[in-house]
């Protein structure tokens, strides 16, 4: 770049720098004008990288850690159940297989009640489980469903169904939010920094950067107040991001607390074989009881075909097909992977994140590239010429430019993407937030109101794990009292393969049956109302 020293100068009018002596002329002012803008994108970018970098990377991570959990679960359930159980889980393997689909297609954002996924699945292995501990017996459709619409009443799996529900859903609830609000964070920071600088925003970059070279004084850098207006006008829209941001920052550093606590991830993930084997073997150990209150409710099975008819008690008593797991035989974590090492890592880096926007003229006008140092306040160029600069630093934000000496900005006309990017925030940060309590705010409604965490946010967290702490609750917890329960009628649900739909294939076994063969079940003392199903 060609430089003109003092004996150079000449009287010429320039549109943008101030009317002296210059060696630049109109086209060199309008190359350099151009060159400022580049500058200051650049800087822009530069100074914005660590967060851009920080959420791809985090989430990136985040995400493959949360899958390989679920791919592990799975596995695991599948190694372990072939082991223990033989042909019985091999047969019945797409019940556990369609769990795990639907886990898969929540975490990735699909349109998946957990409550209700939870719930299909304990129906329909109650289904396959109350064949297999009564062999002796033949069961059509009509009657098998009549045992899963009256799980909750009889709770065949005890406590462990509402266990699992309430700690896959914390976490996956969790999971979901903070991978969602990661991909959010990178996607905010590129669309925020996409940006380009109008008129009045190039003139001020101009001034302050490359009018001292027209003037024969490239040396001489902009006083570090003279900075601070230029970059707070040009950046007036994203300093309006701050409160909005913070908020956000804020939200997901919490969610990756709750993660590493009491919405433990892996710890979930590592439950489910566990939880449902527990399950399976309550129904075992008290096959007997649970047979009885359904043949009354739902009326005598047939036989099976060539076997003898034999009493619950002596097709029960002794058949132990299922049983729970050794310690050794437990799911283990993701393998070379660590939940509490990632939440710590994220946490670091969002710490510095809080207040970026309202801070990145600051960050760039303290680069000794950009602006003189600070102690500098004499030696530097004011805009007109070396000296000291007078005018007062302005705020932050849009609405403080209405006295920026430096940037003409039109406070009365917002940016509309900045508007949307605000807008975008707030929907994230609201979602962490119900996160938060294991409310997922896209089943609200159709969860009466209480998220997919199911309404269990009273609950105390070391509930969430067997053992933990003085409060768990015993693991036989007594029935609840139907009458203080306000009833709902069953959900409609698909059946896979050539099942037909419940709701139409079946329907005749609750009109036929039940009118006069449930009369018994109900008028047990635990089930003198009908109690909410979980469908």
């Amino acid at each position: 770049m060609y430089v003109c020293g003092i004996a150079d100068l000449l009287r010429e009018h320039l549109r943008l720098c101030p009317l002296d002596y210059t060696c630049c002329s109109s086209q060199m002012e309008e190359t350099l004008a151009l060159q400022s803008e580049r500058d200051f994108l650049k800087a822009v970018e530069e100074n914005s990288q660590f967060l851009l970098t920080t959420f791809t990377l985090r989430h990136r991570r985040f995400d493959e850690f949360f899958r390989e959990l679920i791919d592990l679960s799975e596995k695991s359930m599948n190694q372990m159940f072939t082991k223990t159980y033989g042909r019985l889980f091999t047969q019945n393997a797409h019940v556990f297989q369609e769990l795990f689909v639907e886990l898969r297609s929540y975490y990735s954002g699909g349109s998946v009640s957990l409550s209700e996924v939870l719930s299909d699945f304990w129906s329909r292995l109650v289904e396959r489980v109350f064949s297999l501990v009564n062999p002796q017996y033949q069961f059509s459709e009509e009657y098998l469903e009549c045992v899963s619409k009256h799980a909750e009443q009889l709770q065949p799996f005890g406590e462990v169904p509402r266990r699992l529900r309430v700690q896959v859903s914390r976490a996956f609830i969790a999971a979901r939010a903070l991978s969602q609000g990661l991909a959010t964070g990178r996607d905010i920071v590129n669309k925020a920094t996409k940006l380009t600088a109008d008129s009045e925003c190039v003139r001020g970059l101009m001034r302050q950067w490359y009018c001292p070279l027209c003037r024969g004084l490239p040396a001489l850098r902009p006083c570090h107040p003279l900075c601070l207006n230029v970059m707070k006008g040009c950046l007036a829209n994203q300093g309006d991001l701050d409160t909005e941001w913070n908020n956000f920052i804020d939200a997901l550093y919490q969610v990756s607390e709750k993660l590493e606590g009491p919405f433990n991830m892996e710890l979930a993930a590592d439950s489910i074989s566990v939880k449902v084997s527990e399950a399976i073997m309550h129904m075992q150990e008290n096959s007997v009881s649970i047979s009885t209150k359904v043949f009354q409710g739902c009326g005598s099975p047939r036989p099976a075909p060539g076997r003898p008819k034999r009493s619950p008690k002596e097709s029960g008593g002794n058949r132990r097909p299922f049983r729970t797991y050794s310690p050794e035989e437990k799911p283990t974590t993701a393998a070379g992977t660590n939940l509490d090492r990632l939440v710590t890592e994220l946490k670091e880096r969002l710490r510095p994140m809080r207040g970026f926007w309202v801070s990145l003229p600051h960050t760039i006008c303290n680069d000794e590239k950009m602006a003189s140092d600070v102690t500098n306040e004499d030696r530097c160029w004011n805009g007109q010429t070396r000296g000291r600069y007078l005018p007062d630093v302005t705020g932050d934000g849009l609405v403080s430019q209405i006295n920026n000496p430096e940037v003409e900005v039109d406070i009365a006309r917002p940016d509309v993407r900045t508007r949307q990017l605000i807008m975008e925030l707030r929907v994230a940060t609201n979602k962490l937030r119900h996160a938060q309590s294991g409310q997922d705010m896209d089943f609200m409604d159709s969860e009466e109101g209480s998220g997919s965490g199911g309404g269990d946010q009273g609950e105390r967290y070391n509930d969430d794990w067997p053992g933990y702490g003085p409060y768990s609750p015993p693991y036989n917890k007594p029935p609840r009292n139907p009458a203080s329960d306000p009833a709902k009628p069953p959900r409609v649900r698909e059946r896979n393969g050539s099942k037909l739909n419940r709701n139409h294939g079946r329907e005749r076994s609750a009109a036929s049956q039940p009118s006069c063969c449930l009369l018994p079940l109900l008028s047990l003392p635990f089930m003198a109302t009908v109690a909410p199903m979980w469908r």
